[in-house]
């Protein structure tokens, strides 16, 4: 029986996908962002380890006020991705409650993706952290590249996908980083909307409880004006933000 390491599960209406979700958090992540606001996720040492079923049941308890309220089931982290087999076979058995289904993930890991997997995800929330390469790897540590080829990839099958970008004032909001974001999210008809995040610190004491640096503790968060000249930015290419 398949298990994977999961941290933690809530419902929440947010940004996790249409309607109220119940969203699964998995533990582990290859990415270590600047910004991360659960760095709690970054390790699967501090996920418990759990089967599909047990989780399958514990949805189970909601499934009739998820179906009510228009929502479903999200998979997000961490990296749901760093446990594909895990990630597969939990959307697999949530698509057989009828229940919609969506993938939060950084796209970095979507090689991992199986065309089955991807089949039984309606919604994939991918994070496009940054268009600059070297302002991507600065933010994440890695490479942006395999991201983008994650999201062609997503299109070329039609697949529906919310683009979630982080706004961080001095790292991700050059009026250039975003232009290319959403020049290259404008040639992707799968798209339905962009949303974007403003920078935020409420992670903050969790950095402090794990004995961890917050790189990004003296950064202000964005100013409404800012928040509203990059949402202009994807709103003059067509896209909904």
């Amino acid at each position: 029986m398949t298990t994977g390491a999961v941290h933690s599960w809530d419902l929440a209406t947010a940004v996790d996908g249409p309607g109220t979700r119940f969203v699964v958090f998995t533990a582990g992540c290859p990415l270590r962002c600047l910004y991360c606001h659960n760095p709690e996720t970054r390790f699967a040492r501090f996920g418990r380890r759990v089967t599909v079923d047990e989780v399958v049941a514990e949805i189970g308890k909601y499934r009739r006020f998820i179906r009510v309220a228009g929502g479903g089931v999200t998979i997000s982290g961490g990296e749901p991705l760093l446990q594909p087999e895990f990630t597969a076979e939990l959307l697999h058995a949530v698509k057989g409650l009828g229940l919609h289904t969506a993938l939060d993930t950084s796209g970095f890991l979507g090689d991992r993706a199986t065309d089955a997997l991807l089949a039984d995800t309606d919604l994939v929330l991918l994070d496009i952290k940054s268009w600059d390469p070297a302002t991507y790897r600065h933010v994440t540590g890695s490479e942006v590249a395999p991201t983008l080829e994650f999201a062609r990839r997503l299109s070329d099958l039609g697949k529906p996908m919310w683009i979630r970008f982080v706004l961080v004032p001095g790292q991700t909001d050059h009026a250039a980083n975003v232009e290319g974001i959403a020049s290259f999210v404008a040639t992707l008809p799968s798209v339905e909307r962009v949303d974007v995040l403003p920078f935020h610190k409420m992670g903050a004491p969790k950095y402090e409880a794990l004995g961890l640096p917050f790189a990004l503790a003296d950064t202000p968060t964005p100013e409404a004006e800012l928040v509203e000249r990059v949402r202009g930015q994807f709103l003059a290419h067509g896209l909904r933000a």
